[in-house]
């Protein structure tokens, strides 16, 4: 029953795109993401939604659809591609599934913190990335903090990858994150996020892997309860935009929506933080155990994912730049 709403949510959103992308001098770009309201990349959505709005005078507007309302993220992006719906935000590692370069975003330790991280992302590497997807009808705006990625369990604690080994962890269903568990020692267990609460419950997997913000938005910590700071990935967030969609716009209206891209991050930034700070009081209320390992065995262990990527003539270039900075 779930398949089929969602089905009719997709198909409805696809008919009221078409006929209302554009009204008069106005144009209404149509985005859709995964993410609750109250997640803090949501709200720096809100704010390119409000940015936008003030700087075209109402000309250029934004109107969201969270929650999944129009499909996965991998969905959301294949409506991109056929022009049905204009914006969306995904994981860089959903996105390296349609365009190749992201996949250096899953590599393990190839940030070495959030200003490395940024310093990349807002640099010649971002806007090279930015650009990549393209040729695949899919142009970057921006990229949003989601934070390190670490594993969470259920039933044992993780203090080296040798912990690792025999769990079944949920990863996300793109190649590069199987082959970064799977390096690390764990079982990689490819599902969609949403059916991952039932799963862990059911003991079909023992763990997965995530930021702070989506450990608590999905209630995982309901039943896990060790969360290793291993920090293994940090996997950005990225708004696109559909060529088909950009493609229409003028020179005046693409600079509205990169000015209020702009601004957005530098907000959602802040509401990163600050949600980190609150789920992280409640986790501890919650009972929830941090470990905090020693990362160089993980560091150590997770090498040969760079390595071969690093025999890609179109990432290595990009993996040079980005361990040279």
């Amino acid at each position: 029953m779930r398949k089929c709403c969602s089905i009719v949510l997709v198909i409805l959103g696809c008919i009221v795109v078409s006929s209302c992308a554009s009204v008069g001098n106005n144009k209404t770009l149509y985005f859709a993401h995964s993410l609750p309201t109250s997640h803090p990349v949501h709200k720096g959505i809100l704010v390119m939604q409000e940015v936008l709005n003030e700087k075209s005078e109402g000309k250029l507007q934004i109107k969201i659809f969270p929650d999944g309302q129009l499909g996965s993220e991998r969905e959301a992006l294949e409506l991109l591609q056929i022009g049905s719906i204009a914006m969306t935000k995904v994981s860089a590692s959903a996105l390296s599934n349609f365009v190749p370069e992201y996949q250096i975003t899953v590599i393990p330790y190839l940030f070495r913190d959030s200003e490395h991280l940024f310093k990349n992302l807002e640099g010649e590497v971002g806007k090279q990335m930015l650009a990549s997807g393209t040729e695949y009808l899919l142009r970057g705006v921006c990229f949003y903090d989601a934070g390190a990625r670490s594993f969470y369990t259920k039933d044992r604690p993780v203090y080296s990858p040798d912990d690792l080994e025999g769990l079944k962890v949920r990863v996300q269903n793109d190649q590069m994150s199987v082959d970064m568990a799977n390096t690390l020692g764990a079982s990689a267990t490819p599902m969609a996020f949403g059916e991952l609460y039932t799963a862990l419950q059911q003991n079909v997997v023992d763990g997965a892997e995530n930021n702070i913000p989506s450990f608590v938005s999905s209630n995982h910590f309901e039943v896990c309860k060790y969360y290793i700071f291993d920090e293994h990935t940090m996997v950005p967030d990225v708004v696109i935009i559909g060529t088909k969609f950009w493609n229409l716009l003028s020179d005046e209206e693409k600079g509205w929506l990169d000015a209020a891209a702009k601004e957005s991050v530098a907000k959602q930034k802040q509401f990163w933080q600050e949600t980190i700070e609150e789920n992280m009081k409640m986790l501890r209320e919650e009972g929830v155990e941090f470990i905090y390992p020693e990362k160089e065995p993980f560091v150590k262990k997770s090498k040969p994912v760079m390595e071969r990527l690093m025999k890609d003539p179109k990432l290595k270039p990009i993996i040079d730049k980005i361990n040279a900075n």
